[in-house]
């Protein structure tokens, strides 16, 4: 089996570096393709109250066989919830939906900068990092500045900082920023959303490397040192993905890849959405 490399975050807490993730994955097809991704070996999984999902990722594990502390669940605070008794309020009822007493990881999941609430929202999950029902906590979608209102409030450091990365949005000073504050990045929409996958550039180094384009951009994130988990309902994608760290790219190819870069989102600005 694929040995995934772990990164340790800033509380000495590790998470795998490869995982699965379950956005816009159906309800009724979340059982099936959580349960194929475990069977494959992935011990890192991907969720938020925003899917709909979390009861069958729950219900997915509890069937595996594997052991809960096995593996690293995220989910994440909804839009909406963000003063302290909304915020009390998902959070158990995440827990619940999951049939967990503890996630490994609880995330802010939008800032929502225009309702000025994330700083309080914030200083709750430090609530639930501290009865131990969130083993780490860290924030998705925050800016450099989302992130220094943050610090300027003297709480915790956030764990990881998860957002959109890709070849066409290296967001490499934000990531600069991150790794200068110790905290992890996480890519979502990892390979933009399959646009990347036609690309000419990442199509040669898929033929040079005998490797899909999928698995050459996954390797690109994790040879960088993000934390990744793309998702996918087919099996063979999903054993796909995980097969990519029996080869390495050079450095001219991951400059290559680098070179994409258009800052170009396929999600929303965290600064207007919400």
């Amino acid at each position: 089996m694929t040995v995934v490399p772990d990164i340790t975050l800033n509380n000495g807490q590790a998470i795998p570096q490869l995982g699965f993730g379950v956005f816009q994955v159906r309800p009724n097809a979340t059982v099936a393709a959580v349960t194929a991704a475990l069977r494959v070996g992935y011990r890192h999984i991907d969720t938020a109250e925003m899917y709909g999902n979390e009861r069958q990722v729950g219900e997915a594990i509890a069937r595996s066989g594997v052991g809960r502390g096995d593996v690293f669940v995220t989910t994440k605070l909804n839009n909406g919830q963000h003063r302290p008794d909304a915020a009390r309020r998902a959070f158990d009822a995440s827990l619940k939906a999951l049939g967990f007493d503890y996630v490994d990881l609880f995330l802010i999941h939008w800032p929502q900068a225009r309702r000025g609430e994330f700083v309080g929202a914030w200083n709750t999950l430090e609530e639930f990092h501290r009865d131990g029902r969130a083993r780490s906590i860290g924030v998705s979608n925050f800016h450099q500045h989302h992130l220094e209102a943050l610090f300027a409030d003297g709480g915790t450091v956030p764990a990881v900082n998860q957002i959109e990365v890709h070849p066409y949005l290296t967001q490499d000073r934000l990531r600069a920023f991150c790794a200068e504050h110790q905290i992890a990045v996480e890519a979502w929409s990892p390979l933009a959303r399959g646009r990347i996958a036609h690309d000419p550039a990442i199509a040669a180094i898929a033929t040079a490397t005998g490797r899909t384009p999928a698995q050459v951009v996954l390797r690109w994130h994790t040879q960088r040192g993000d934390i990744v988990f793309p998702k996918s309902v087919t099996p063979a994608r999903i054993e796909e993905n995980f097969a990519i760290f029996d080869f390495e790219l050079t450095g001219e190819q991951m400059a290559a890849i680098s070179a994409l870069n258009r800052n170009q989102r396929t999600g929303p600005d965290p600064d207007s959405f919400g």
